[in-house]
């Protein structure tokens, strides 16, 4: 029998299979190798390590955890996991794992809203997060694409990367009028006309067409983009979720579910960044092993 089974090789996962390891327990990763982040050509905001791609970070991580003889690495999708009474049965399409425990790092995946083009410039001069991307576009002339009132909060997040900045709403009407006042008075320009195609070249965004025959030029920008669960485990499992799709933990990374823990962005409890849940892993490797040597004891 396994100690445990992680399911998601990202840096939350990657990082709690370290700890693990070097605790002595057997453990097995799963990873089917589809990181919400496949389009970024750089990871920032985790020293020694900023402006690495985030395959390379993959490789020298997945390196370090291949030193520990009691850790397999399995690139294959779990099909289903079913809790036993007193472990967890691990379904893939090669084979049946019994496990101790269960860690769920599985992340999220980006909703982008419905424009022509927009995946064109994902992830190259269009982001989702400034503290993430904001260095790289200082000072040029941003656009900020939003289609919900909490864009608002992020307009005022890149104004302190770039004063250049213009919001465009999609057809949409986000914003009260104090905050159409305030952004007024910041000469923050808000086009709530409906955008028709995004234009430009090898990645490089240069013009944003609206369906009204206007055009404005931008050199690069944000999007606020929807979040959803990239698997269907920790439902299947009776975790919990909160409002906002984040499934339910404890300061450990415990969910409701006695014996399965969460860590990364699945949980939506921490900014959505390679250190945040890195760190998030090595805490939820923590608490696994906490629990099983006070189980053992």
């Amino acid at each position: 029998m396994l100690d445990c089974v992680i399911i998601g090789g990202g840096p939350a996962g990657l990082n709690a299979s370290l700890v693990l390891a070097r605790a002595k327990k057997n453990i097995i990763l799963f990873d089917e190798d589809k990181p919400r982040n496949a389009v970024t050509h750089e990871s920032h905001g985790f020293i020694t390590r900023d402006g690495i791609k985030p395959s390379e970070f993959k490789r020298i991580a997945q390196q370090d955890l291949m030193k520990y003889p009691n850790i397999k690495l399995q690139n294959e999708k779990v099909l289903e996991i079913k809790k036993e009474i007193n472990s967890f049965s691990v379904l893939t399409k090669n084979g049946l794992y019994i496990a101790r425990k269960i860690i769920l790092s599985t992340g999220l995946v980006d909703v982008l809203p419905s424009i022509d083009g927009i995946h064109d410039f994902y992830g190259t001069s269009l982001f989702s997060c400034p503290f993430c991307d904001g260095w790289e576009l200082k000072d040029l002339p941003l656009v900020l694409i939003t289609e919900n009132p909490s864009g608002f909060h992020k307009v005022k997040l890149i104004y302190n990367w770039s004063k250049n900045l213009i919001v465009c709403t999609n057809g949409k009407k986000v914003f009260s009028m104090e905050q159409m006042e305030l952004l007024s008075r910041k000469k923050i320009r808000v086009i709530e006309e409906e955008i028709a195609a995004l234009h430009g070249e090898a990645g490089k965004l240069k013009t944003i067409r609206f369906k009204n025959g206007s055009e404005i030029e931008r050199m690069g920008g944000f999007v606020s983009a929807g979040l959803k669960q990239a698997s269907s485990l920790a439902q299947s499992l009776g975790c919990k979720q909160h409002n906002n799709g984040g499934i339910q933990i404890d300061n450990f990374g415990r969910t409701n579910v006695a014996g399965v823990y969460a860590s990364g962005d699945i949980s939506l409890s921490t900014p959505s960044q390679v250190i945040n849940a890195a760190s998030e892993g090595s805490i939820v490797a923590m608490s696994v092993i906490n629990d099983l040597v006070h189980e053992d004891f």
